[in-house]
């Protein structure tokens, strides 16, 4: 019997990883949110800017961690951003008010950007050029993984602990978050080399390692002199800026202006978390199919008519039909982004690639849901702002047909 490539633990390990940084440490924050918001006695601009925060803390270590990850490995730059997010929940579960809520949900994103980046591009340094589409979309699936624990977890933690129940909750989420970086540190390997492997799939390749797979130093100037790489940054701003105005008002849309309870809110979160379960791994394989542009074009255009949907048509079919239809392609981008990534800078570099657009699209994330808090808090309601996602998304798919393919952008 042959024994299974290593790969599939990377895989495996990686997929927990994406589940503690951005499944707990960010996609939690919507679930928690309204009985936080309402035990601080926070405005939604404030709630809007806890987002932010955690978000810029993201930013400022998706570009440091890649470049980190590269050089001396994505190991232990995952294990102590594990770490990092995970004491930043812990302590965001003792806050008493908007001021440390801020800072320790800054920490926290910073532990996201530290362990997230670093992870994807990990995962398609274990896989050959054919597979890496269908590798980060395995991995991005972490993040659905987070939903479909978090929206019937978190109503249940709070109708046994009451008032205290979104305190209860980041302690929860916290403790595991930390827990997953001890098995990160046990489990990982920074590249196949190390146990005398190939990437999976090698042998299939022409190439196996990619474009940039060959050995001698670090070539930053392929990262951040690369037109195509700058490129691929300014489109995932927009999935940035929309996908989160969605993510993190979700729920409180759905309780404090369509009359959902905090279970049936759950549930519908419960419902976009199943539908995401394979978005990446089935976008991510469309991708290795029909190409990176064109897949991306298909998802900014299946975004788009979810956000609008949740904006426009309020009756119960028209709210499910968008949960539905974002959880379809909800990680597919990023999933897509860490593939061409990896095609256009090869396994060694592809970390570094991939934090240095994560800086672009950590900004979107950052600005998001400031801008949809201030818009709920003028207008009493955040219909408008999930317009606005549509129009951003729209945006982001007439970016990604600007693109040139990655086989060209390498030639080039």
């Amino acid at each position: 019997m042959t024994k299974p490539h290593y790969a599939w633990v990377i895989l495996a390990v990686g997929t927990l990883v994406v589940f503690g940084a951005l499944g707990l440490a960010r996609f939690g924050y919507s679930v928690i949110l309204p009985s936080m918001q309402a035990g601080l006695g926070l405005s939604n601009t404030q709630a809007g800017a806890l987002v932010s925060a955690n978000l810029l803390g993201y930013v400022i270590l998706s570009v440091v961690g890649g470049a980190l990850a590269s050089r001396y490995g994505p190991r232990a730059v995952i294990s102590i951003g594990l770490a990092l997010g995970g004491l930043g929940m812990l302590l965001t579960g003792l806050v008493g008010g908007f001021a440390s809520a801020m800072l320790w949900r800054g920490l926290t994103g910073v532990g996201s950007g530290a362990s997230n980046v670093p992870v994807m591009g990990l995962v398609t340094a274990w896989f050959a050029s054919r597979r890496r589409g269908l590798a980060a979309g395995i991995a991005v699936g972490g993040s659905s993984i987070g939903l479909i624990v978090a929206g019937p977890l978190v109503p249940r933690i709070l109708s046994v602990y009451g008032e205290a129940g979104w305190r209860v909750s980041w302690f929860l989420f916290g403790g595991v978050t930390i827990a997953l970086g001890l098995l990160s540190f046990a489990a990982l390997r920074n590249r196949p080399a190390e146990m005398g492997l190939t990437p999976a799939g090698a042998a299939a390749d022409a190439v196996a390692g990619g474009p940039a797979s060959g050995g001698g130093g670090l070539q930053w100037g392929s990262v951040y002199r690369s037109m195509t790489v700058w490129h691929l940054g300014f489109v995932y701003i927009a999935f940035g800026f929309s996908y989160i105005i969605y993510m993190t008002f979700f729920t409180k849309y759905l309780i404090a202006e369509q009359a959902y309870s905090k279970e049936s809110a759950g549930g519908m979160f419960m419902i976009m978390g199943w539908f995401s379960l394979f978005s990446g791994l089935v976008w991510g394989t469309v991708s290795d199919s029909i190409g990176r542009k064109r897949a991306l074009i298909l998802v900014y255009l299946v975004h788009t008519i979810a956000f609008a949907l949740f904006g426009l048509w309020t009756a119960p079919v028209g709210l499910l039909l968008s949960t539905m239809l974002f959880g379809s392609a909800a990680w597919s981008i990023p999933a897509i982004m860490s593939a061409t990534c990896g095609d256009l800078l090869g396994p060694k570099m592809a970390p570094a690639a991939l934090g240095f657009i994560t800086m672009f699209f950590g900004l979107g994330q950052a600005i998001g849901p400031s801008v949809a808090g201030a818009v709920a808090d003028a207008t009493g309601t955040f219909a408008p702002a999930f317009v606005l996602a549509a129009i951003v998304a729209l945006i982001g798919a007439g970016g990604a047909w600007l693109l040139r393919p990655a086989s060209a952008a390498v030639s080039a």
